[in-house]
């Protein structure tokens, strides 16, 4: 059988591996999971392990990287291969590990404090290098293991065991944070919306570069409450607008409210008023950078939604494709090179 048959799709004989069905219960582990009784991370444990054995892959294929904080648990809670790190660094130490094994797929799991205060350097340099690696970024506004000090993304004025007098911080925008840094995946969704979350994650998975994925996340013992404009059923409807790809920005109870652009600034405008229909108001472009960085700067701006869901998703060359085709072309120059010969080569010293 010549390429040209096997390019055009003829079955060859060759038997093809086919995984078991898998289910949530495939990838949680035996350990007890330990987090306070209501906090927001049992949520995205859960859809995170509802997601997973949507992508016909083993388990031994994951890794989950994370560093410290009530967050940085996770990988005690997957059943597959996970890396407890150091404060902040598991960008780094994910980066050394997608870069070596590239078949693998590589999860990074952080908090507000964690991945943006004393990671925030790390988290920089993973996002803007374009890692294939999906990034989650458990935002409750507060440290929570060490008891309930402000964080780098708490509100101004936030009245903590750290600022009892208030904040006088600007907090970080997470999102904006991400696309500044050239990310080519960047995402938001909320712990109490399952479903928004696992497309969240499904399309995470699938991007092909560095995916950012930030989730509120209510801390229900030192924040409680943070986002709960976003997530009572009463008020959430006027208070959150779910961006999509290529549809209109349409929010409220009864889809009455949309958001349309003058110019560069976004306007709020009624539907049933009749000044604006569907057909004024903005239709969403995940591959827009300049609407993206005006979107996610609705965040806690007054009088508008919070934007959920995709601002953004292109397609760069991913870091470890770029150093393994450079490695390649060195080794053909070069030669495969002598370690020996290398750590002996010019001057050296006996040491007695």
């Amino acid at each position: 059988m010549d390429t040209e048959q096997i390019a055009n799709g003829v079955a060859l004989d060759i038997p093809v591996p086919v995984l078991p069905k898998q289910s949530a219960r495939d990838f949680a582990s035996t350990a007890d999971v330990r987090w306070c009784p209501g906090c927001g991370d049992y949520a995205i444990l859960a859809q995170v392990q509802r997601t997973l054995p949507d992508f016909d892959r083993k388990k031994e294929d994951y890794v989950f990287v994370s560093g410290i904080g009530c967050s940085s648990r996770f990988p005690y809670y997957m059943n597959c291969y996970g890396i407890h790190s150091i404060h902040g660094r598991a960008p780094a130490v994910a980066s050394g590990l997608k870069v070596m094994r590239p078949d693998l797929s590589v999860w990074i799991v952080t908090g507000d404090g964690d991945g943006l205060s004393i990671g925030g350097n790390h988290l920089m340099h993973l996002l803007r290098r374009n890692f294939d690696c999906n990034l989650l970024l458990f935002n409750n506004r507060i440290y929570g293991l060490t008891k309930g000090q402000y964080s780098p993304t708490s509100e101004e004025g936030k009245k903590t065991k750290s600022t009892p007098f208030g904040s006088v911080d600007h907090p970080i925008n997470p999102v904006l944070l991400a696309l500044g840094c050239e990310t080519t995946f960047v995402s938001r969704t909320i712990d109490r919306e399952g479903k928004h979350q696992q497309e969240m994650y499904r399309r995470a998975y699938h991007h092909k570069g560095s995916s950012f994925v930030e989730i509120y996340q209510n801390c229900n013992i030192f924040n409680d409450g943070a986002f709960e404009n976003l997530t009572d059923k009463k008020v959430k409807s006027d208070n959150v607008i779910a961006i999509e790809h290529g549809k209109p920005l349409v929010f409220g109870l009864n889809d009455d409210k949309g958001i349309k652009l003058d110019g560069f600034r976004p306007v709020v405008v009624s539907l049933t008023d009749g000044s604006h229909t569907v057909d004024d108001l903005l239709v969403y472009d995940e591959t827009n950078h300049e609407l993206a960085y005006i979107i996610a700067r609705l965040t806690d701006n007054p009088g508008f939604p919070v934007p959920i869901g995709i601002f953004l998703a292109v397609h760069r060359e991913t870091y470890e494709d770029l150093a393994q085709r450079q490695l390649a072309y060195a080794k053909e120059k070069l030669g495969p090179g002598d370690l020996d010969e290398i750590l002996n080569e010019g001057d050296t010293w006996v040491v007695s």
